[in-house]
């Protein structure tokens, strides 16, 4: 099927979500086995304040949040940067697969180091990934909306650059070796091992250029989110000891978002105006959700399944391609997407086995031992703050919540990281509350 999206629905949902569509490049087979680490690129102040500046204007959408101050938020030196590659066995593989990810490090960096483990937000195409931010090493490259990690950006600026070692997966399904799984879109065995085996790798590259890894921190935002709250329950059953976490707009039950997503569910509105509507990246996401699902769990025939008939067709080409080239007239709406009865009761065996296993990956009822906070906004299009909070009453006491009035989906995550005062409910940022855990 042919089909192509107008430029001014495409950039709106480029903007929405972070996401481009590249065609994937088929790469050899890796000859060596085990960790590899890249060429250093060193990302001086200058150019990571500047970059930062441009990306806080385009994520702060109506100007809710202040301004970027490179006064008190500007970096604190330069980064060093590498992709680190290595393999994993994910639940369901026979055999290994490469993954890749980011090591950022404060230049110059030696001794004991704090490590934060960065899950990126929800990406459509393979190269939106922290993999990507090496490229900065031509001094021409222009970062774009889409096919660069902005988000991961933030992290370098705000936490390598302040004394923190960065390591970040590239997801399977994502990244240079795109092409040897399909992607695990929220699955959580898949995702939990990515990111595990990163973390890993990432350790070890610290170690090989000299630095002791110190005390461990977890930040993720989104889909990242998610995955930061299922990596710190695995680590927490492991044994392994987590200073502190932070997630913003934090997706815990997915059951309950795609009801929410799909009209099913409403909560209370906030203030005087309407909550915001649906995503409109949230059809791309229930494709990304259903092929996932349909791949990683063996539910064969999901797709068409849970998709209404006359759409079976773009989810599939979606699903198989990550193009966005569609015609905006075919594009269905978030409630309109699933087969009628989707929610109401038994339609195919392969939709109730995908709601149980949507279940049993829900992390709203976790008791953290480490702290655990969660940032979520009052205008966030994606999870509506009834949702984010759920884990709240759950989590113990040692997980607590930060309000951004106004925030939407990615000002809720900039507020996260460059937020002060009433812009996060007077709790202070991620730098500033994990530098506090590590005096804790």
């Amino acid at each position: 099927m042919t089909m192509k999206t107008s430029p001014a629905l495409r950039r709106t949902m480029l903007l929405a979500a972070g996401a481009w569509a590249l065609p994937r490049p088929a790469l050899a087979q890796p000859a060596a086995v085990g960790l590899e680490i890249g060429p250093p690129v060193t990302l001086n102040k200058a150019l990571l304040d500047g970059l930062v500046a441009t990306w806080h204007a385009a994520f702060n959408t109506g100007s809710v949040l202040r301004a970027f101050d490179p006064a008190t938020q500007g970096a604190g030196g330069d980064v060093v940067v590498r992709q680190i590659t290595t393999r994993s066995a994910l639940p369901g593989l026979g055999g290994t697969i490469p993954l890749t990810g980011l090591l950022a490090v404060p230049a110059g960096a030696s001794g004991t180091l704090p490590v934060v483990s960065w899950q990126h937000g929800t990406v459509f195409g393979p190269q939106s990934v922290p993999s990507n931010m090496t490229k900065l090493a031509d001094a021409g490259y222009v970062m774009r909306d889409g096919v660069d990690s902005a988000e991961t950006l933030f992290n370098i600026q705000r936490l390598a650059s302040n004394g923190f070692a960065v390591i970040a997966a590239d997801y399977v399904g994502k990244g240079p070796y795109a092409e040897y799984r399909p992607e695990a879109y929220l699955v959580q065995g898949a995702s939990t091992k990515t990111c595990l085996d990163i973390l890993d790798a990432g350790l070890v590259g610290l170690r090989d250029l000299g630095i002791t890894p110190g005390h461990l921190f977890l930040n993720g935002w989104s889909q990242g989110a998610l995955n930061t709250q299922w990596l710190a329950q695995a680590l927490q059953r492991d044994g392994r000891a987590v200073r502190g976490a932070a997630a913003a707009s934090p997706f815990n039950d997915l059951n309950e978002t795609l009801r929410f997503w799909t009209g099913q569910v409403t909560y209370p509105a906030f203030g005087s105006t309407p909550y915001p509507a649906a995503p409109n990246w949230g059809p791309l996401a229930i494709m990304l959700l259903l092929g996932s699902y349909q791949a990683w769990h063996g539910l064969g025939g999901l797709m068409d399944a849970a998709v209404r008939t006359q759409y079976q067709q773009i989810a599939r080409t979606f699903w198989s391609t990550q193009a966005l080239d569609f015609d905006p007239a075919l594009f269905p709406r978030t409630d309109a997407l699933l087969a009628e009865g989707f929610f109401d009761g038994f339609t195919a065996d392969v939709v109730s086995g995908f709601l149980r296993h949507l279940a049993d990956s829900r992390a709203t009822f976790w008791d953290y031992a480490a702290p655990m906070r969660l940032f979520y906004g009052l205008a966030d299009e994606a999870i509506h703050p009834a949702l984010s909070r759920q884990p709240l009453a759950a989590g113990g006491q040692r997980i607590d919540g930060a309000a951004v009035p106004g925030g939407s989906h990615r000002i809720t995550f900039l507020a996260s990281l460059y937020g002060s005062g009433a812009e996060v409910s007077r709790k202070p940022d991620v730098l500033a509350w994990f530098r506090y855990l590590m005096l804790a």
